[in-house]
């Protein structure tokens, strides 16, 4: 990988959302949570969660992952509370496709994971982008 491309990939947005992670933590007392843990790169991210009503209402997540998986993070974090499964399940599916350049970028809420978009040529780093979002619907499933 050439010094231009790893510029590109991680780019000043990539770092900035990286750096700026909501929900950071663990919840008191989640309905649902998971563990999720990329063999390929060692990432990790540990997601809790409470539904009200058939949405997110409360979210926290513990990230151990390269910067392209925080900031990936961080767009899940700025939007999730009050979202449905389906929402987040969607929005999951929307990335996998942008990333395989087999979809557009995601749009409303999750419009911002288009800052990923240079990570798409870099197969080993999808993992990582996917592991919150992955993460999150295990712990819905779980609650």
């Amino acid at each position: 990988m050439s010094d231009t491309e790893l510029m590109q990939l991680y780019s000043r947005r990539i770092l900035a959302l990286a750096g700026d992670i909501p929900h950071l933590g663990r919840l008191d007392a989640p309905a649902g949570s998971a563990h999720k843990r990329s063999p390929q790169c060692g990432s990790s991210v540990t997601v809790d969660v409470r539904l009200a009503d058939g949405l997110i209402a409360d979210f926290a997540q513990e990230v151990r992952a390269c910067a392209l998986g925080q900031a990936s993070a961080a767009v899940l974090g700025r939007a999730v509370i009050g979202r449905s499964p389906s929402e987040i399940a969607e929005a999951r599916a929307a990335l996998a496709a942008m990333l395989q350049a087999q979809g557009p970028v995601p749009q409303g809420v999750f419009a911002e994971l288009e800052t990923l978009l240079p990570a798409r040529d870099f197969l080993n780093r999808h993992a990582s982008i996917l592991l919150a979002w992955d993460a999150l619907l295990a712990a819905i499933d779980a609650a």
